[in-house]
């Protein structure tokens, strides 16, 4: 101790013969301070070390009455009681559902044209109160109940035949009881063909996790899901954007930040009043990098859920039918529990959801061993919609697999800005060396509107001048191309060829 006082007086001193008081100011405060300790400390050491008596009552306040003080604070706290977590029931048993709603449906039936002999694929047609829908085939996505740029008229010229539209946004605007007050989803858009809807529950926990199925990146990469943990509560919604109960999810209106509690009735209420041949119960879904402990707690609620939905649809059917979506992420033993429950309840069709994998070999390798199973028994007469997912390279990976219907925005969203696809990949259209592409069409065999009336050279223009046209021509073009393709897919299937 008496070593390092030495030691300080000496760069005290040092300090100040320097002459550079203005810099080492904040220095020569320290050392001060330090020296002031030391002399303190080194005042107690040596009276504790050369005195045999007790100290006296000012030694002890001084220096030992801090003691108990440290013992205190060093106590354990009381720790509040851990809450016992919540024991859910199971879902409920297939008895528990009426016999009728296992019976085949006079307004909704999946038909098989012909099973093929290489793979899995094949080739059917789904029958609904609006129309037939071929599979394998493409659904566009209608966000808010119209496509992106593209005119409702000129989508069904492209080939379209089923509309995916979001519950989520059609709950915040216009809203359902207006929807239902124009007669349905069909007359308001004035279609008189094939409608999903969604539960919502992929917008709802997108705000939690991010986009969950946003698969294509800017470099038409899958994307994983981005969250490594939950971003909403359980308990209080605080600053989060969503909480979860039992007894459903509660978000806040991304247009007025107004409170909406979706439940698996109340979902299924939505979308009755919506309109959609096709609707889906409410499922949570969990990101790519949930621990397992969560992902068995998430399957368990989604179970629960999409029975409560199941339940509240069979209450009034009218010509709707509805998907189960078979959840457990990448594990197998999940995944197995999760089909295996729902495919014993009076669902119409399944629906793979949540996480698909960390890219297009992880979904791959997922549906090498996961579509086997849907050709036991009834399962082989249901339909198959793989969720989120219509890239073109998934798209063909996942047809083989046994996969009936996919569903994205991809087309038209990279459409948006100026990527269009072709049998020869993905072309950039706002890219410079399209300038003079005189009579160049997008695809040399497309004969969609766009490659029928317009060339590269004058699309490049479109785009550059930020011309609204450009996108419609864009999108209406990939939209074409997608279902193109599925019909390519479907003879190719055919012949057993895929």
């Amino acid at each position: 101790m008496k070593r390092s006082l030495f030691f300080l007086q000496l760069l005290h001193f040092m300090t100040i013969s320097s002459g550079f008081l203005p810099q080492t100011r904040p220095l020569l405060s320290f050392h001060r301070n330090a020296l002031r300790l030391f002399a303190t400390v080194d005042k107690v050491s040596t009276t504790n070390s050369n005195s045999t008596e007790a100290p006296s009552a000012t030694e002890t306040t001084n220096v030992v009455a801090k003691e108990p003080e440290a013992e205190s604070s060093e106590a354990p706290k009381t720790s509040r009681r851990r809450k016992q977590p919540v024991v859910y029931p199971p879902p409920p048993e297939p008895s528990e559902f009426p016999d009728w709603a296992f019976e085949p449906r006079d307004f909704f039936r999946y038909e098989l044209i012909h099973q093929s002999t290489k793979s899995q694929a094949r080739v059917g047609r789904i029958h609904t109160p609006h129309g037939i829908i071929d599979t394998p085939g493409f659904v566009a996505v209608a966000t808010n109940g119209a496509l992106k740029g593209v005119d409702f008229r000129d989508a069904d010229d492209a080939g379209q035949q089923l509309i995916f539209a979001n519950t989520y946004h059609l709950l915040i605007h216009p809203g359902p009881d207006i929807i239902e007050q124009a007669g349905g989803i069909h007359k308001y858009t004035n279609r008189n063909k094939p409608f999903i809807t969604d539960s919502g529950g992929f917008q709802v926990f997108s705000l939690a996790y991010g986009s969950v199925h946003e698969e294509l990146s800017s470099k038409g990469e899958l994307k994983r899901a981005s969250g490594k943990k939950k971003r909403y509560r359980t308990e209080t919604m605080g600053e989060d954007a969503v909480k979860v109960t039992e007894e459903g999810a509660l978000f806040r209106s991304y247009r007025d930040g107004n409170k909406f509690l979706l439940t698996p009735e109340s979902t299924v209420q939505a979308q009755k009043k919506i309109g959609a041949d096709i609707i889906i119960p409410l499922d949570e879904l969990p990101g790519y990098f949930t621990d397992r402990v969560d992902l068995i707690d998430s399957v368990d609620r989604t179970h629960r859920w999409e029975a409560r939905s199941l339940k509240e649809h069979l209450n009034n059917v009218q010509q709707q039918a509805m998907y189960c979506v078979v959840h457990g992420g990448v594990d197998r033993e999940l995944r197995t529990k999760s089909l295996d429950y729902l495919a014993s309840l009076p669902f119409d069709g399944f629906g793979i959801g949540g996480s698909l994998g960390n890219g297009r070999d992880e979904l791959k390798e997922l549906l090498t061993w996961l579509m086997p199973m849907f050709e036991l028994g009834d399962r082989a007469r249901k339909p198959r919609h793989l969720l989120g997912i219509a890239d073109e390279e998934s798209i063909r990976n996942a047809v083989p697999k046994g996969i009936d219907t996919f569903d994205s925005c991809y087309p038209t969203r990279i459409g948006r800005h100026g990527t269009v696809m072709t049998r020869n990949g993905l072309e950039r259209l706002i890219s410079g060396r399209h300038s003079k592409s005189f009579g160049v069409k997008i695809d040399d065999e497309c004969t969609c509107h766009t490659c029928q009336h317009y060339d590269r050279a004058y699309l490049w223009h479109l785009f550059k001048a930020n011309e609204q046209i450009a996108v419609s021509l864009a999108a209406i073009h990939n939209i074409h191309y997608m279902n193109d393709m599925m019909k390519g897919l479907r003879d190719d299937i055919m012949h057993d060829r895929i």
